[in-house]
């Protein structure tokens, strides 16, 4: 599979966790490679949607889901932050939070999706400044932690590890 290890971190958790996305609908945002998208359909969600900005995102999804024996997943290009709160049992976001304007939007989306919806939110994130310094911060429970491999800590600018999270407002 084409990925970067912070994609990964969220495609091992749902993979350890399938009950977290079993008959659900769920949203992969920012989904980059679709490893969590990829995750979410072999831990046996109902309909995964692979939502990012970058439409190189979506010929690395199918290749990923080709390499992992599955049908090409759904795939959006549009920016669905602050648009599209339709009801979505899971939203699953990695490494989103580096930038403070995005960061604000994304807070303010996710808290509609939930009050709207009751969606369960999980974030994948190495802890960077606009994360860790969020308001955001405060309405998290850490869920799993995992040590980034060395190559990974020098692209990271020495952050150690990462984790997920779930956003409980």
């Amino acid at each position: 599979m084409f990925l970067n290890f912070l994609s990964l971190l969220l495609y091992r958790y749902l993979l350890d966790n399938p009950e977290v996305v079993r008959h659900k609908q769920i949203l992969d945002l920012g989904s980059g490679c679709g490893a969590a998208a990829i995750a979410a359909e072999m831990g046996g969600a109902s309909y995964v949607l692979a939502n990012d900005i970058d439409p190189v995102a979506g010929a690395a999804l199918t290749l990923n889901c080709q390499l992992n024996g599955l049908q090409p997943l759904p795939f959006l290009s549009e920016n669905m932050i602050g648009v599209d709160t339709r009801l979505w049992n899971l939203i699953v976001l990695g490494d989103m939070f580096y930038d403070e304007q995005l960061a604000d939007g994304l807070h303010q989306w996710l808290r509609r999706c939930m009050d709207q919806h009751g969606t369960t939110v999980l974030i994948g994130d190495p802890g960077r400044g606009h994360f860790i310094d969020h308001p955001i911060q405060k309405q998290l429970q850490k869920l799993a932690e995992y040590p980034l491999p060395e190559s990974s800590k020098q692209e990271n600018y020495g952050l150690t590890c990462t984790a997920v999270w779930k956003y409980q407002p």
